[in-house]
């Protein structure tokens, strides 16, 4: 695992989308390069740079083995 941006200070009642949300418009903001996506877990939205799996549906490591799409 490899840690790119970090914002520390916030309490562990905090939603995830409001930590992002301050991380985006921080002066010292994560910047997600143009053509690349960052994957979030299913609690965020599909927002540019962010990619959200579709909510109800089970994906499995095993599925995409050798790059292949399920």
């Amino acid at each position: 695992m490899k840690f790119i941006f970090v914002i520390p200070g916030w309490e562990d009642s905090t939603s995830d989308s409001r930590v992002l949300r301050d991380a985006l418009i921080k002066p010292t903001s994560l910047k997600v390069p143009k053509g690349y996506y960052y994957l979030v877990d299913a609690g965020y939205t599909n927002v540019e740079g962010f990619l959200a799996p579709y909510r109800g549906t089970g994906y499995h490591l095993s599925e995409w083995r050798d790059g292949c799409a399920p």
